[in-house]
This record gives structure tokens, C-alpha cells and sequence, in this order.
């Protein structure tokens, strides 16, 4: 909390810091229930590399962060293992996460040859002409492998159902500082989409807000659990966090503060759809890559 002594910021000066801040996605992080089989699918049939594990016995779980490159430039998974639970809810919230790849054929032929499930072949979308496919992992999380001559990002989407999608843009405006890349409806299916994110999106990993025409609530389950983005302050956005939530809708579950053991400040909060977000200092986020 603030000393009485210190000036207010104006909400409109607040309001500001998201597009001010250094901001960069991180990492998305979910559940798993067998470690080593993720592992072993995401680098044999993805072309993942682990950056690092860590196990915390006297909390009783396991953490294993994956990638397309080091997690100082790249977006990148944290898988979590909770001793003991080998299965989770993804609930019908969550869609999908993407990666890019400048041959989906090919790729989806080597998930094949390793004994991977392919949800929907490739081939060219409806009514479009980029080449997609769908791949589930062992745990059943719906990967969409995209067509992408070439990108600095190929773990590029997270997609997330919303239920009022013009609230959403306006919150990961407002409270994160993203803006809208792309935005399309599909009226003959009954879904809008809005891309969200810091760059264009080819460039970049961005958030992929999904509105099904007339559907409001959605399931969340028990196995994705959030995204994590860099900011150069978390005390100063968690207070942006706060104002937007009055407006809009959502909450902070985690005051802004350093994580015992690790001293990397955080703070995190739910959207009006309940999805979490956790905010991440970047000088200590890369203190912590350093002592890895």
C-alpha cells in the first residue's frame, strides 16, 4: 500500500503506463499428469527444447519449461506436474495453443510416425487459403499447427473463449497495454475472433479471444492455468490492473510482491472471464534465467 504521504497518480496518468511499460508475453503454464511423456512428446514431435526443470519435493510438484529458443526472447511453455494427479479437467474455455511451422504437412507426418492424434488433417481453412492442421497431446491440450513461411515466434497463439469479446479487448487494452493485430468474424459460423498482442502477429506470440455468437459462460477445468508477461513495475501496473477491474470487471488474486525463496516480483489477477494472468518483474524474471 502507498504512504499517505505520497502524491496520487491521476487515472488518466496511470492509465498510460501499459503502453509505456516493456511489455512481453513469457510463458503459458498448465497442468500435466506425466512429465516425461510430455517431455518426450513436445521435443520429438514439436521440435521443443527443455530450457529448464526444477522439483519442489516439499510442495509436492515439478516444473518443466519448453520452447523454440531461450526464454529471454522466446515464448515458451511451463508444464506443471503435481505429484500423484495424472489427469485434469481442460474444461471448454480453453481452445487451443498454435505453432507455426513453414510445412504443415510434413510436420503433422512426423507427429504421425511418432503416434501422435491428428484432430483435423491439413488443408487450407474454410473460406481462406492458410494451410492448418490439429494435433492433441497426451494430455489432450489442442495444439493448431499453422502454415507460416517463416517467424521469429513459433509458439505464436494461445486461444481463449470469451463471452463478451468487446469487454475483453477493452481489458487487455486498458490493463495490459495490447492492442488489437486482427480481428475477424465469421458470420456463416457464428464466431468472432479478436488477436491480441505487442506486435504484429508473425511476428509474435499473440492471445487469441474467441466469441461464440450467444455463448457467455464457459467451463474453465482445472489444467491450463495462466499466462505470465513481463512489466518493468509490478507494483505500478497491478494498481492499472485495479482500476480497469472497477470498470470492467475481474479481480487481483496476488498483491504485488516478491515470491518467497525466489525474490521475483509478481502480482496476478483474473479478466472478467476469470482468466489469470500473472504479471512478472523483468530485471528479476531474468536474475532468476541467470541462476538456473
Amino acid at each position: 500500500m502507498a504512504e499517505a504521504s505520497a502524491p496520487a497518480v491521476p487515472s488518466t496518468e496511470l492509465l498510460e503506463w501499459p503502453k509505456k511499460d516493456k511489455r512481453r508475453m513469457l510463458h503459458a503454464v498448465y497442468r500435466v499428469g506425466d512429465l516425461e511423456r510430455t517431455i518426450k512428446f513436445y521435443t520429438e514431435c514439436f521440435g521443443m527444447k527443455v530450457l529448464r526443470q526444477r522439483d519442489i519435493p516439499e510442495e509436492k510438484y515439478s516444473n518443466a519449461f519448453l520452447g523454440f529458443g531461450p526464454e529471454e526472447s522466446h515464448f515458451v511453455v511451463e508444464l506443471t506436474y503435481n505429484y500423484g494427479v495424472d489427469k485434469y479437467d481442460i474444461g471448454t474455455g480453453f481452445g487451443h495453443f498454435a505453432i507455426a511451422t513453414p510445412d504443415v504437412y510434413k510436420l503433422v507426418e512426423e507427429i504421425k510416425s511418432k503416434g501422435g492424434t491428428v484432430t483435423r488433417e491439413p488443408g487450407p481453412v474454410k473460406g481462406g487459403s492458410t494451410v492448418i492442421a490439429f494435433v492433441k497431446d497426451p494430455d489432450g491440450y489442442l495444439f493448431e499447427i499453422l502454415q507460416r513461411e517463416s517467424t521469429p515466434e513459433p509458439f505464436c497463439q494461445v486461444m481463449l473463449r470469451v463471452g463478451d469479446l468487446e469487454r475483453s479487448i477493452k481489458f487487455y487494452e486498458k490493463a495490459l497495454g495490447m492492442q488489437v493485430v486482427k480481428k475477424v468474424d465469421r458470420p456463416e459460423h457464428k464466431y468472432t475472433v479478436a488477436m491480441m498482442g505487442y506486435a504484429p502477429e508473425n511476428e509474435t506470440t499473440v492471445l487469441e479471444l474467441t466469441y461464440n455468437y450467444g455463448v457467455t459462460e464457459y467451463t474453465k477445468g482445472n489444467a491450463y492455468a495462466q499466462i505470465a508477461i513481463g512489466t518493468d513495475d509490478v507494483y505500478k501496473s497491478a494498481e492499472v490492473v485495479n482500476l480497469v477491474t472497477q470498470e470492467l470487471g475481474g479481480k487481483i488474486t496476488r498483491q504485488p510482491g516478491s515470491i518467497p525463496g525466489l525474490n521475483t516480483k509478481i502480482t496476478s489477477f483474473l479478466d472478467p472471464d476469470g482468466w489469470k494472468t500473472v504479471l512478472v518483474d523483468n530485471k528479476d524474471f531474468l536474475k532468476e534465467l541467470e541462476s538456473k
